[in-house]
């Protein structure tokens, strides 16, 4: 029977297959008591240089990618996060053999990039801001300036419901007016909402919408001494646009989407 993993390790226990949550400076405090998969204790692996891994011993005899095993993962990056470490998350599924495989084939062939990218994220926060369109407002807007739609929709309202076939292409056409309406919309309406939140970010990432009536989903890098004046101007976006778009401000999150990928 095993003993439990301790941050030092022991002969035996330096075996066992560690999952990797992310790299962060040698030496930093762990949040008590941090928990990672199946609640197993969260350590460092260091060797000696300036970056360290945080992991936590892998599952024996079952694969990853139960809802809890995501759920964990994003625990402690959170955790770090909230603790103003600063983090180079990985992305969920990264394991290695043994803790001395973490210290050969992670960190020593790396050190100096990781703590480059640690130097580049230090005393930054990543922050995801989202625009949604109320639906209802937005439609009365197309239709107040689109005379096309207007016209269209005042028609097909007028259709005795007994002529309903008689007018579907006509209904196609409305939706894809409208659709193409939405669009220009939402093209102007991402450049005031990425205006009004970059001027107090240092580097932003556009995500694709992934529903209609999405208007924005973008991440923002944002010094810590900026923070305030970052969500400042989310604050006036959402008393110019509230009306018409709902505005959510997410995080601070670990910063994925300013990791460089290689």
């Amino acid at each position: 029977m095993s003993t439990p993993q301790t941050p030092g390790g022991s002969e035996a226990g330096d075996r066992i297959p560690q999952y990797v949550y992310g790299v962060t400076r040698s030496g930093v405090a762990l949040p008590p008591d941090l928990a990672g998969l199946d609640d197993r204790p969260v350590s460092l692996v260091e060797n000696g240089g300036t970056a360290a891994a945080v992991v936590s011993d892998l599952p024996a005899d079952r694969a990853l990618g139960e809802r809890a095993d995501l759920v964990a993962h994003q625990r402690v990056l959170n955790a770090l996060v909230d603790a103003g470490t600063v983090v180079l998350p990985f992305r969920f599924g990264a394991a290695l053999a043994d803790r001395g495989a973490v210290e050969k084939e992670l960190l020593a062939d790396n050190t100096e990039r990781f703590a480059q990218v640690l130097d580049q994220l230090e005393g930054r926060v990543e922050l995801r801001l989202k625009g949604t369109y109320v639906e209802d407002a937005v439609l009365r807007e197309i239709m107040q300036n689109d005379p096309e739609v207007a016209e269209l929709a005042q028609r097909l309202r007028e259709v005795p419901a007994d002529a309903a076939d008689a007018v579907y292409y006509d209904r196609v056409r409305l939706g894809e007016l409208i659709a193409q309406s939405m669009q220009r919309l939402r093209e102007s309406d991402e450049q005031v909402l990425l205006d009004g939140a970059a001027s107090a970010a240092e580097a932003f990432t556009r995500k694709t919408p992934a529903r209609e009536e999405d208007v924005l989903d973008a991440s923002f890098l944002v010094s810590a001494d900026r923070r305030a004046a970052f969500e400042e101007a989310v604050e006036k976006l959402g008393r110019q646009h509230g009306d018409r778009i709902r505005i959510r401000l997410i995080g601070p999150l670990p910063p994925y989407d300013f990791v460089p990928e290689a």
